[in-house]
C-alpha cells in the first residue's frame, strides 16, 4: 500500500512519471525481458511513437527529444518524405546483394564525395565504402589503414593504430580495440594487437605516439561519449604533420559529430586543407534511423584496395542508400546548417543561465552547433530523472556530462521549452538532494561504476 500510495502521490506532482510497476508497459517488459540478450539498462518508458522532435511513450505520455537517437534522428522522427520514399523503394527493390550493381549505391557515393568536396571539407575525397553502422564504417578505416600500411612496408612492420582515450569508435573487435575504455574491453581481452592510446589534445606526446611503426590514427574531431570534448585546431594539424612525415593515414571519425550538427557539413571543414584527413567516417544521422555507414577514402586510399579485400551483404543495398540520399541532400542544406548555429546560442544563453544560478553543481559547457555538453560537480542521473518525467529526454556522456544532441530540425520555441523543463529539473534535484532517484542508463560509454 505504501508504494500504491508513492504512486499516487508521483502521478499528482509530476506532468510525467515514469510507469509505475503495475502499469501495462512494466507487463509488456515483464514479458519480453527474459528473451532478451541483456545489453543496456533503460528507464522505465517504453516509446511507440515519435513525430519531429517529440516521442509518445505506451502509456501516451509526450517528450520533447533533446536525444534524437544518439545524434541519429537529426531530421526528427517519422519525416514524412523519409516514409515516402522508404515506401516507394520497399515496393520496388530493396536488396540484391553487393554481387549486382543497383543505382543508388553509386548516386549516394556520388553525392556524397560532391557535395564533401562543394563544402570545403576533406578535399582528398575520392571514394566512398558504403556500409550499415558506424562501428562497419571504422572497422574498414582500420582495415584500409592497415592495408596502406601494408603497400608500404610489406614486411608487416607499419601495423600500429593509435586513438585516444576518451574516444568511442564502436563495439566490434577492431573498432573497441580502438576504444580505450576498461569496462568494455576487459570482458572480451585481448583486444586485436597493434592498438596504441594517446591523451586527446596532448600535442607534446604525438611525435613519439606516431611512429614509423604508425599505419593509422583515428580520432573523433569531438568527442561524443568521451564527454563533448572538442579537439583543437592545432592538434588536429599537428597530427596530421606528423601522420606525413611517417606516412601514415589519418582518420576522422564523424559518426556522431558530422553531417551538419555543427552548422557545417562536416566538422572539420573549418581547418585548413593541411589538417583535413585521408579517411572519413560516417554513419547516426546518414540514416536518420535506418542502419547505414559510409567511408570516405583519398584516392591514395583507394588505390590500395582492390576486389576481395572488403565486402558486405547488406551494405549498400538500395533501400538504405535511396533514404541516404535524400537525408544527406536535405542535411547539406545551407539554410538549416545556418540555422544550427542560430539553435546553439539559444541553447547557450540558458546554459550560461543555469550555470550562474548553480555555480556549484554547473561547471563547464562544452561542444559547437548541436552536439553541446553541460558538465556537473556529480552524477547527473537524478537531473536525467526529474527531466523525463516532466517531459524532457536528455542523455549523459563521458564522467558527470549533460549531453544535448537534438533534431537539427529543432526550433528555437522547442529549444527555449525543453530548457525550461531542464531548469526546473534542476531545481527540484539541486534544492532536495537525494529526493529524485537517478535512474541507471542512458549512456553509451559510461565509466566503471555507473
Amino acid at each position: 500500500s505504501q508504494n500504491i500510495e508513492h504512486d499516487v502521490i508521483k502521478e499528482a506532482s509530476v506532468p510525467n512519471p515514469d510507469p509505475p510497476a503495475d502499469s501495462p508497459t512494466a507487463a509488456q517488459l515483464s514479458e519480453h525481458t527474459p528473451y532478451m540478450v541483456a545489453t543496456y539498462v533503460r528507464p522505465p518508458p517504453m516509446m511507440v511513437k515519435g513525430e519531429g522532435c517529440y516521442l509518445w511513450d505506451a502509456e501516451n505520455r509526450q517528450y520533447l527529444d533533446f536525444t534524437a537517437g544518439i545524434a541519429v534522428n537529426a531530421l526528427g522522427h517519422s519525416d514524412p518524405e523519409m516514409a515516402k520514399l522508404l515506401y516507394q523503394q520497399a515496393r520496388t527493390l530493396i536488396h540484391t546483394s553487393n554481387l549486382y550493381h543497383n543505382p543508388w549505391t553509386g548516386e549516394l557515393s556520388k553525392q556524397i564525395i560532391t557535395k564533401t568536396l562543394s563544402a570545403g571539407a576533406m578535399h582528398t575525397a575520392s571514394k566512398a565504402f558504403i556500409c550499415n553502422s558506424g562501428s562497419e564504417a571504422n572497422e574498414a578505416a582500420i582495415k584500409f589503414a592497415r592495408k596502406v600500411g601494408k603497400m608500404r612496408m610489406p614486411s608487416g612492420t607499419q601495423h600500429e593504430i593509435l586513438s585516444f582515450h576518451g574516444s568511442f569508435h564502436g563495439r566490434t573487435m577492431g573498432s573497441l580495440s580502438a576504444t580505450p575504455n576498461p569496462k568494455y574491453q576487459k570482458p572480451f581481452a585481448p583486444m586485436i594487437p597493434g592498438f596504441k592510446y594517446g591523451t586527446y589534445n596532448d600535442e607534446s606526446s604525438i611525435n613519439s605516439l606516431v611512429t614509423d611503426k604508425t599505419c593509422g590514427v583515428i580520432i573523433e574531431p569531438i568527442q561524443g561519449e568521451g564527454g563533448v570534448n572538442v579537439a583543437t585546431p592545432s592538434f588536429l594539424q599537428a597530427l596530421r604533420t606528423r601522420c606525413d612525415e611517417v606516412g601514415a593515414v589519418l582518420i576522422y571519425d564523424e559518426i556522431q559529430c558530422g553531417l551538419g550538427r555543427t552548422g557545417q557539413v562536416w566538422a572539420h571543414q573549418t581547418l585548413p586543407k593541411s589538417a583535413h584527413p585521408d579517411i572519413l567516417t560516417t554513419a547516426k544521422a546518414l540514416g536518420n534511423g535506418f542502419p547505414i555507414g559510409a567511408t570516405i577514402v583519398s584516392e591514395d586510399v583507394a588505390q590500395c584496395i582492390v576486389t576481395g579485400d572488403h565486402g558486405t551483404t547488406f551494405g549498400g543495398n538500395p533501400l538504405a542508400c535511396r533514404l541516404a540520399h535524400y537525408i544527406f541532400s536535405r542535411l547539406s542544406d545551407p539554410e538549416l546548417l545556418s540555422s544550427v548555429q542560430s539553435k546553439e546560442h539559444v541553447f547557450r544563453r540558458h546554459f550560461e543561465h543555469l550555470q550562474r544560478k548553480y555555480p556549484n553543481h554547473v561547471k563547464e559547457i562544452r561542444g559547437r552547433g548541436l552536439i553541446l555538453g553541460l558538465q556537473l560537480a556529480s552524477d547527473p542521473t537524478p537531473v536525467l530523472t526529474a527531466a523525463r518525467e516532466r517531459g524532457l529526454l536528455v542523455i549523459t556522456c563521458g564522467t558527470n556530462t549533460l549531453r544535448f544532441v537534438p533534431p537539427l530540425i529543432i526550433t528555437e520555441a522547442e529549444i527555449e521549452r525543453g530548457c525550461a523543463i531542464l531548469e526546473k529539473a534542476m531545481e527540484v534535484v539541486f534544492a532536495n538532494g537525494g529526493e529524485v532517484q537517478g535512474t541507471k542508463g542512458q549512456q553509451e560509454m559510461a565509466p566503471d561504476g555507473r
